[in-house]
């Protein structure tokens, strides 16, 4: 027995039966496809490209994303935008296979927690720059 109309949030139409959920699903599947991608959906979902440099050069931690997924991007321009952040800084020189070590050593050393950090696992940091900036703090070494 077919009923026209709404029966417990299903539409009922002859003998097909369509479910409202199903057709909301497929106008978000539709919309999907002209939402504009976020930085962050492009890395998760590994479409970042070159052209991406722009936005990832806005925030530290992007930059380092970044280089550290794009080959062949200008990591330079990403390093700088790392090196904004102690943090980050720290993370370039330690994730980035030819990152500049005196640049990123200069910035995470604003930082005496980041500093220690540095002297202790970055090849080829100062680690006398680094104890003078730990000095007096928790991180002394």
């Amino acid at each position: 027995m077919n009923l026209p109309g709404i029966l417990l949030g299903r539409i009922i139409r002859n003998d097909n039966k369509i479910c409202k959920e199903t057709n909301m699903l497929s106008k978000i599947k539709q919309d999907a496809k002209n939402i504009t991608k976020t930085f962050c959906y492009k890395i998760n979902n590994k479409l970042l490209t070159l052209e991406d440099d722009e936005e990832a050069c806005k925030k530290p931690e992007l930059a380092k994303l970044f280089a550290k997924y794009i080959p062949g991007g200008k990591k330079v321009k990403c390093q700088e935008a790392a090196c904004k952040d102690p943090e980050y800084a720290y993370w370039f020189a330690r994730y980035i296979p030819g990152a500049n070590i005196e640049k990123c050593q200069e910035a995470a050393c604003k930082n005496p927690y980041w500093a220690y950090y540095f002297a202790m696992y970055i090849p080829g940091a100062d680690v006398e720059k680094c104890r003078r900036v730990c000095e007096g703090t928790v991180y002394a070494f």
